[in-house]
């Protein structure tokens, strides 16, 4: 039996059973699926910048595309974009974001004032499955992962939503709610989109994934994508590792350590070492040596970041006193150490805090 698929002319596209989001296409996906359609491939370009041009929020507003082709497009393809829930601001500017996701599900985003522009933390699943003891978001536990345009989506709401002629929002970090290379596919998506000159066009060197230690998927972002590494470490021995980091015990500290000395590196490059200090868990000096000896030969840059307290995890940072002590151990071998005050913990918006449970907040006025 022939089956007789409705055509729309000129574009000769088929009409899918519900739209396609173009905002979860790559250039060269979008060039792929023009092409079945007998579309030049510059046409895929010109869309592109289309599609993650500030301020565009329908095909019809890309002026340079004829009507004809725009309101055939508009019958078989969208633009989805996220909904700004409400939003809190810190008393040190940090703003933090609840958007809300097609399904009914929820995630946060956090913008943090930098000096002369914006740096977004960024969320890559709802929830998490990695059950670090340290985390607000894995109490939570694993909903699922992001699309390619929830990902891509977050940034493009967040520039949108800051006043003319504010700072600009020039950094990407993937250290929010969820494992990114556990959602390897669309993280990886998302990251092209960020990079393409006809997309967001961000710099790599103001991009970085941070990720707890998947090894099999940090060897293929090494050779897939030049943005920075973050390496989730917060202990030098397995034992404690383990008990902090399920994640651990599939891949312990040795096979990590030897991973990241793999990992191809251009020359300016180092990857950098997050390590969470937690008042009497691993933040003694024979923890600083050993972490040290673990990084011997590593291009390596650490962050020591004191623990934010949180509900439900009796957990506390060290004093002072103990954290310029590990601090100064390591930067004694030769280590650039830096201390990271996260900012937000008023919020709830600090490293580790995230959770998308939000009661009593402020609406916000960004349209929805």
């Amino acid at each position: 039996m022939t089956v007789i698929r409705p055509r729309l002319e000129p574009l000769g596209l088929i009409q899918p059973p519900g739209k396609v989001d173009l905002r979860n296409f790559t250039l060269e996906e979008l060039k792929g699926w023009l092409a079945q359609w007998g579309l030049e491939s510059y046409r895929g370009e010109q869309l592109f910048r289309w599609i993650f041009k500030p301020g565009v929020e329908t095909i019809d507003q890309m002026t340079n595309i004829a009507k004809r082709w725009r309101d055939r497009l508009s019958e078989v393809a969208t633009l989805s974009r996220l909904e700004i829930r409400a939003m809190e601001t810190s008393r040190d500017g940090t703003q933090k974001f609840l958007f809300g996701l097609e399904d009914g599900e929820r995630i946060e985003s956090v913008l943090i004032p930098e000096k002369g522009h914006y740096t977004l933390c960024i969320s890559s699943q709802v929830g998490c499955a990695q059950q670090c003891r340290f985390c607000h978001t894995g109490r939570m536990g694993f909903r699922r992962d992001l699309k390619v345009a929830e990902i891509v989506n977050q940034v493009l709401a967040v520039r949108a939503a800051l006043p003319a002629g504010d700072r600009p929002l020039t950094n990407v970090v993937l250290m929010g709610m969820g494992e990114p290379l556990a959602n390897f596919e669309n993280t990886l998506k998302a990251l092209n989109i960020f990079l393409s000159p006809q997309g967001l066009q961000l710099s790599p060197r103001h991009l970085t994934l941070s990720t707890a230690g998947l090894i099999p998927q940090m060897a293929l972002l090494g050779r897939s994508s030049p943005v920075n590494l973050a390496v989730s470490l917060n202990a030098a021995d397995d034992a404690t590792r383990d008990q902090l980091m399920p994640v651990n015990r599939r891949y312990p500290i040795p096979a990590l350590i030897e991973a990241c000395r793999r990992y191809p590196l251009s020359p300016r490059k180092r990857i950098t070492f997050e390590y969470i200090l937690i008042q009497g868990v691993n933040d003694s000096p024979a923890s600083a040596r050993l972490l040290s000896d673990r990084l011997q030969g590593i291009k390596a840059k650490i962050n020591l970041i004191p623990f934010n307290p949180h509900p439900g995890i009796d957990f506390r940072p060290p004093s002072e006193k103990h954290i310029t002590a590990f601090q100064e151990i390591l930067i004694q071998r030769h280590f650039t150490v830096m201390v990271r005050r996260s900012k937000g913990a008023d919020i709830s918006a600090a490293c580790g805090q995230l959770h998308a449970r939000w009661t009593g907040v402020e609406r916000c006025s960004a349209k929805s």
